[in-house]
């Protein structure tokens, strides 16, 4: 492989290597001209000459580039350097992408580490995620690969999701593929429509997110097998487990969510980020999730029950090579799919029996079939003597009155009472943290004895954390402000040489602070403009540095003068101090030494010999000079 050059662009320096994909390589880096570090992705040499490759990876620079977002890792820019020139003569360009440098470690790398995270901080990595996938599937883009080696965990908690908009053009172990060969996602995360090589569209993404916050919260995705084709198998056709059945600390409410999240039809699951992080956000505050997650969970546990397989129709849709191959594997993977689910019986013979067999004989499956009805006319009967004869009324008791007592009290009096307790915990701003709320039924109630008693607890105020909207636009941060319950407040115009026009710059009350719904958050955005610094005295170097920091463009000349000192600065335009468009060009005239005076040099004759004396005596005229 060539080497890989020193300087893109003239501008970014290429550094250490940070990762390798099946596409690109991504360099730390460093730009010279911001004076920050960056992140390099810098396409295979090996595949610079395949146009293929090479229109991918531009489409990706153009899809993350229209993503300007907190959770989303920056694109700053992209074009493309010379590499190396072959033995033929032949040069090869290599395209390359600048993006943010994020301090930190892949998700993925966190897992292999911790094994697990608690439901608490799996489910506000998702929420992030949840957020940045809010904001590109309203731009219209689907990010088809969500999965914990594409979201980074910086060092200052912030999650960073990555790799927006790629098209993947090389398979690795875990890639699955279409009866075409085209790589449409990785096999763990991979939606049932994907595995199926239908369209994808936003509720793809949400569904591997499913399965991405499975796996935080257990430590193993809901799907496993031997080969990418049986793990697809079973993402298109097996229930998936209950996390909590791999990890006690899950709740039951968090086990709905997930798997309302991993249902098999796309008009079954979230619809939307936003519905998805909704109930996260019900599970985190002690708040009941949605009627839809509980139904899919309800759903699940009854399909487990009666014993139902789904992968009958499901898996039709599947190339047929790829059908047997997961059939294969299914049995290595049994164990991770509803092991309380019994088995279907087979299918019963309905070959014709040879006439010498007086009475067909009848198969385990119709003996259990016949102890269920038994048992099921058993029951009905029961109930029908129940309500034939009545049965003893049940004792009531008063409900006492624990609003406005703290949980703990009002749990240990309803108990002592002789009810049940069901707590759950809601924002309120006015009743203090921890103190009861409500109660259903109300004290002084006759219930009965031993029903359950519903508590809602204030959680205290539900306060909004204000997001990072620095490098947004006004709309941008608008929209985003809005979505959470904030609104823009006043907003001041900045020249800022790094800012583009509309483009924020900080705000106030600043990011991470958390404040009240309805807050209004002042915003600082640039105007697109600079103030040209005054260079003139500066020597040449000192005035193209100080331009450049205004991010403005010199343009030189020189002009020979004998009134300043040589490489100095005698006059600039547009002037110091006016005001003109970020990146504009500014003309510097340079002093330079006089060139020396060069004096006419008097050429003098030299002298004739006098004649001879004339015959009379008398000189000349020559020699007289008359």
């Amino acid at each position: 492989m060539a080497e890989v050059p020193t300087l893109l662009g003239g501008r970014y320096e290429v550094g250490e290597l940070l990762g390798r994909g099946g596409m690109a390589e991504v360099h730390k880096g460093f730009d010279t001209r911001l004076g920050r570090p960056i992140a390099i992705k810098m396409l295979r040499s090996d595949l610079a000459r395949d146009k293929t490759f090479i229109h991918r990876f531009q489409r990706e620079a153009q899809s993350a580039a229209s993503l300007n977002h907190a959770s989303i890792v920056a694109v700053y820019d992209h074009g493309e350097d010379h590499a190396y020139t072959e033995s033929g003569g032949s040069t090869i360009n290599i395209p390359y992408i600048v993006m943010e440098y994020v301090d930190g470690r892949t998700l993925r790398e966190v897992l292999t580490e911790e094994k697990q995270l608690d439901p608490t901080e799996a489910i506000r990595v998702t929420e992030s995620v949840l957020d940045a996938l809010a904001y590109s599937h309203r731009q219209g883009i689907v990010h088809r690969d969500i999965k914990p080696a594409n979201v980074m965990v910086a060092d200052d908690g912030s999650i960073k999701v990555m790799d927006f908009g790629i098209a993947r053009a090389m398979a690795d172990a875990n890639a699955t593929v279409t009866a075409t060969s085209a790589v449409i996602g990785t096999a763990q995360y991979l939606s049932p429509e994907q595995a199926q090589g239908q369209s994808v569209d936003a509720r793809s993404d949400l569904y591997s997110a499913g399965c991405m916050l499975f796996e935080l919260v257990t430590g193993r995705p809901p799907f496993l097998g031997d080969s990418p084709v049986a793990i697809a198998y079973q993402h298109v056709g097996e229930a998936p487990v209950p996390p909590s059945r791999f990890a006690e600390d899950v709740p039951p409410d968090l086990d709905a969510v997930v798997l309302h999240a991993l249902e098999k039809p796309r008009e079954a699951r979230y619809q939307d980020a936003a519905e998805f992080r909704t109930d996260l956000q019900a599970v985190r505050l002690g708040r009941p999730v949605s009627a839809a997650a509980r139904a899919s969970a309800a759903g699940l546990a009854g399909a487990a029950a009666a014993g139902t397989v789904l992968g009958a129709e499901a898996t039709q849709a599947l190339p047929r090579n790829d059908l047997a191959a997961a059939a294969a594997a299914a049995d290595q993977t049994a164990a991770y799919q509803m092991p309380e689910a019994p088995v279907p019986p087979p299918p019963p013979d309905t070959s014709e029996h040879p006439l010498y067999d007086d009475e067909p004989r009848r198969g385990r499956g119709a003996y259990v079939a016949l102890a269920v009805a038994v048992l099921a006319a058993l029951g009905l009967l029961a109930f029908g003597l129940v309500n034939y004869f009545g049965t003893d009324e049940v004792p009531t008791v008063a409900v006492p009155s624990v609003v406005g007592q703290p949980r703990q009290t009002a749990e240990v009096n309803l108990a002592r009472a002789g009810f049940t307790v069901d707590a759950v915990v809601a924002a309120d701003d006015e009743v203090p943290e921890g103190q009861v709320i409500s109660q259903t039924p109300e004290g002084g109630v006759q219930a009965p004895r031993n029903s359950t008693v519903r508590i809602t607890v204030s959680g205290g105020p539900d306060n909004v954390q204000v997001p990072d909207l620095r490098g947004r636009s006004l709309d941008e941060a608008t929209q985003l402000l809005d979505d959470l319950g904030l609104a823009v407040g006043e907003v001041t115009d900045v020249d800022d040489p790094d800012a583009a026009e509309d483009e924020v710059i900080s705000s106030d009350p600043a990011s991470g602070t958390d404040v009240k719904p309805g807050t209004r958050i002042a915003l600082e955005v640039g105007t697109g403009q600079v103030e040209v610094p005054n260079v003139v005295g500066m020597s040449q170097n000192e005035a193209q540095r100080e331009l450049a920091d205004a991010n403005l463009t010199v343009e030189t000349e020189y002009q020979q003068t004998g009134d300043a000192d040589e490489g100095t600065v005698i006059s600039q335009d547009p002037k110091g101090k006016e005001k003109v468009d970020t990146g504009s060009t500014v003309k510097i005239v340079i002093a330079q030494k006089e060139a020396p005076t060069v004096t006419p040099t008097t050429v003098t004759p030299s002298p004739t010999e006098s004649p001879s004396p004339s015959p009379s005596g008398s000189p000349s005229p020559s020699a007289t000079g008359d």
